[in-house]
């Protein structure tokens, strides 16, 4: 039976839901150690759909590629916990402060060397930035073609992937020959539970870092069952140029983060006379909420 590699890109992210003052460092990074850390949810929605391929083709390997501090081991036992077969943490202080420039160029050569890959799934977009943009930068610097706003996959061949987009103005079929990037719309189904048999198995998955930092001895462990280990790369892991890495290689600066928390005195109710669209949306362009 045929049997794909599938790389599931996520990410974990601040809960943007609880923005407080201290939310923003002096550099313009987000401050993520006073913010809770979750799975960037539209990554969950691409992991589900990397899980109905292996479904369909057992003999299928899904592999979680994360990049961030140690703490982002937690996105990839989550995965390990809802049916992906392993993952790679890709974590240095060289890292830290990538925009989405950066982080595709980091993403792309830990990827190289992951060898020979058949399908990429990103969710679209992650909630601490809104870009959209690491999933097509990430195929446009490993030259593979993409499908983007993925909503289903609906067949998967030797050669091809069809899938069902989401547009602004309706839905579409497309059909696009591997290896293919693809980013999947939050509108895709949501992510299976966590499997109470793989928590039971995999809830001792740690990377190398986070052992030495365990008061117990598992080597006994880890050698008798190796998908326990959660592979760790470091810079010194993959082939990159240190000009195109964290801030120095990061163009895009963050002004400020701040939470805007809407009033009902801040809402108002106008008619549809082109006079009070027109005021509307001069009083919005002042105030920056849009142009």
């Amino acid at each position: 039976m045929k049997a794909y590699n599938i790389i599931v890109l996520a990410k974990q992210v601040p809960d943007t839901r609880n923005v407080g003052k201290d939310a923003m460092k002096a550099d313009g990074t987000i401050n993520r150690a006073v913010l809770p850390a979750i799975f960037n949810p539209e990554d969950l929605n691409a992991l589900e759909q990397a899980l109905r391929i292996k479904d369909q083709f057992p003999e299928s390997k899904i592999n979680i590629l994360t990049m961030g501090p140690g703490r982002a081991a937690d996105i990839i036992r989550e995965g390990l916990y809802r049916g992906a077969d392993g993952g790679i943490l890709l974590t240095d202080r060289a890292f830290a402060g990538s925009d989405t420039l950066a982080t595709s160029y980091a993403i792309g050569q830990a990827l190289k060397k992951m060898g020979k890959i058949d399908m990429i799934i990103a969710g679209r977009q992650a909630i601490d930035g809104d870009t959209a943009q690491v999933g097509p930068q990430v195929a446009e610097k490993l030259g593979m073609l993409q499908i983007t706003y993925v909503e289903e996959v609906l067949e998967v061949t030797d050669k091809t992937v069809t899938v069902k987009r989401r547009l602004e103005n309706g839905v579409e079929t497309a059909k696009c020959p591997m290896p293919l990037v693809m980013t999947v719309n939050g509108s895709a189904p949501d992510c299976r539970a966590r499997n109470a048999k793989r928590i039971m198995k995999f809830k001792k998955a740690r990377t190398v870092t986070e052992l030495q930092k365990e008061n117990e001895d598992y080597t006994a462990l880890y050698n008798e069952h190796p998908d326990l280990m959660i592979q760790e790369w470091t810079v010194n892991d993959i082939e990159t140029d240190a000009s195109q890495l964290g801030l120095t290689g990061s163009p895009t600066k963050v002004k400020t983060v701040e939470n805007v928390v809407l009033q009902a005195k801040d809402s108002k109710i106008i008619s549809a006379a082109d006079d009070e669209i027109e005021a509307m949306m001069v009083e919005l362009i002042k105030s920056h909420t849009i142009g």
